[in-house]
């Protein structure tokens, strides 16, 4: 499996701003819309990403409302396979199955079409995402595709924060290209 050369990973890390106090004080935002301006880091990103996974013969990408729909979407093109969204509640206006994961104070909920995956009998599905860091949304999305018959066979991140253990209690393996510790 390619890694990405350390003139690589800064070049993706420098493209990544950081935002302090937002949405609320303390909190350190990651920024990737500079990643996504910058056609050099995108480049470099995606083309890591497609040489990645052009083996796993996946079947479909699933992306994470929202920034996972940008990667995700972009990944399938370059495989040429299907996109599926992974949308917040309310959101998708078809039938669809909801999967609720724990916030700090209270619950959210995630859904994704009941046929989302057509007809392909255990479609094998990577999920995408910008960044994990509790991963609370991340594994609910996981469990979705599996309730609707596929097989997550990776989740995969551009960013982690490694200091928030995101990827423990994870049911899929855990791919993130760049960690912040």
């Amino acid at each position: 499996m390619e890694k990405l050369s350390t003139k690589d990973t800064q070049i993706l890390l420098e493209s990544i701003r950081d935002i302090p106090d937002f949405p609320k004080k303390g909190i350190v935002f990651k920024d990737i819309t500079t990643l996504l301006s910058n056609p050099k880091a995108l480049d470099i990103l995606m083309t890591h990403l497609e040489n990645r996974y052009q083996g796993y013969q996946l079947d479909y990408i699933a992306g994470i409302d929202a920034r996972g729909f940008i990667f995700g979407s972009i990944l399938a093109d370059r495989l040429g396979i299907g996109f599926v969204p992974v949308r917040k509640k309310g959101k998708l206006p078809y039938t669809t199955v909801a999967e609720k994961y724990a916030l700090e104070y209270g619950f959210d909920e995630v859904e994704i079409h009941i046929d989302a995956f057509g007809k392909t009998k255990e479609a094998k599905v990577l999920l995408i995402d910008d960044l994990i860091a509790t991963g609370g949304t991340a594994k609910a999305a996981a469990n979705l595709i599996e309730k609707v018959g596929a097989k997550c066979v990776e989740a995969c991140f551009i960013l982690e924060l490694d200091f928030l253990h995101g990827r423990k209690g994870f049911n899929t393996p855990v791919y993130s290209v760049l960690h912040i510790e």
